[in-house]
């Protein structure tokens, strides 16, 4: 797993005001605040954080984690107090026993189905008796909202439709060779698998999502979490860690050339492709006071139609209070 020190400048908590920075932590300078994040499309919102443009004290020692195995290795030894997860899986940890508290959500819309050249799409309910390739496992995001919409469509996912699970490098890999009919991928592996006319986008799962539920937002896909004994502890530095990230969000907005180029450093994934992503993902930090519903309801949608996919429905404490 690839680690990255960011000294001084990498999701540390900052204040803005008249044009200057000023730090709003009240820690001991010489502490350290510890932070994991997925690698991949996630790093794009910490892209004001790599930039040096959003900073201050202590610092924050930053674990990028390719494997939910990994993230919970961190969490389960108690090496990080803060996390960025998937909403899914957050709730199921914490149905688990691994104690966390949502400071809010942040990845609103990433995921998408794309076709190979060869295949007509109608719609969802058509991929019935085809091959649907997704991202390492069971139960993911993607594959649970793959999962839900099959299953409106009175089709038993696992009867109806073969799905394959792969990393994602592979089935982009094997999508460019003409081997994978359709793919459930998240940006900036649609982009990736999409160069040179290889298919096309034929579900935004998002746009579905809304059409489904009358929500405007998109959907909660994934979102900034503490250790509930370090939310209980210090509430105040978590509250600035969540700012600090909605500041780092709104700075990606505001440079987006420059997001991108920081960004691809550490996902090594080139700029072009970032560049074509960028505008099919939406990240905006809202916080968990306020998206409490959404979260509930995305939750409780998933769980009616994969129950083994969502293992309870998230309590008041899992949402921070502000």
């Amino acid at each position: 797993m690839k680690k990255q020190v960011v000294p001084l400048v990498f999701l540390i908590i900052a204040l803005f005001f008249s044009g200057c920075k000023s730090t709003s932590i009240k820690e001991d300078p010489e502490a350290e605040l510890s932070l994991i994040n997925p690698m991949g499309p996630l790093v794009l919102p910490l892209s004001g954080f790599l930039s040096g443009e959003v900073q201050s004290e202590p610092a924050v020692r930053v674990h990028y984690w390719k494997t939910i195995d990994e993230a919970v290795g961190y969490l389960s030894k108690d090496e990080t107090a803060f996390v960025v997860l998937p909403v899914t899986v957050a709730a199921n940890l914490k149905a688990s026993g691994i104690d966390l508290v949502m400071l809010g959500a942040h990845e609103w819309k990433v995921f998408y189905l794309i076709a190979s050249p060869a295949k007509n799409f109608e719609d969802i309910c058509s991929l019935k008796g085809e091959t649907v390739y997704t991202p390492e496992a069971k139960g993911q995001t993607v594959d649970t909202l793959t999962r839900y919409a099959l299953g409106l469509c009175g089709l038993d996912p696992d009867k109806d439709v073969d799905f394959v699970y792969l990393p994602p490098q592979e089935i982009v890999a094997l999508f460019k060779e003409g081997k994978v009919p359709f793919a459930a991928l998240p940006e900036p592996f649609v982009s990736l698998a999409l160069v040179d006319g290889a298919g096309e986008v034929v579900l935004d799962y998002q746009d579905y999502w809304s059409e489904q539920t009358g929500t405007a937002d998109g959907i909660p896909i994934a979102g900034l979490f503490v250790s509930h004994p370090f939310y209980e502890a210090r509430p105040e530095l978590a509250a600035d860690m969540a700012n600090l990230m909605d500041q780092s969000i709104k700075w990606m907005e505001q440079h987006p050339r420059e997001a991108i180029q920081y960004s691809s450093e550490v996902i090594s994934m080139p700029e072009k492709i970032l560049q074509e992503a960028l505008p099919r993902m939406k990240f905006e930090f809202i916080r968990a006071s306020d998206c409490k519903q959404p979260v509930i309801d995305f939750l409780t949608e998933m769980r009616a139609v994969f129950p083994e996919g969502i293992k309870a429905i998230p309590t008041d404490d899992f949402f921070a209070i502000e």
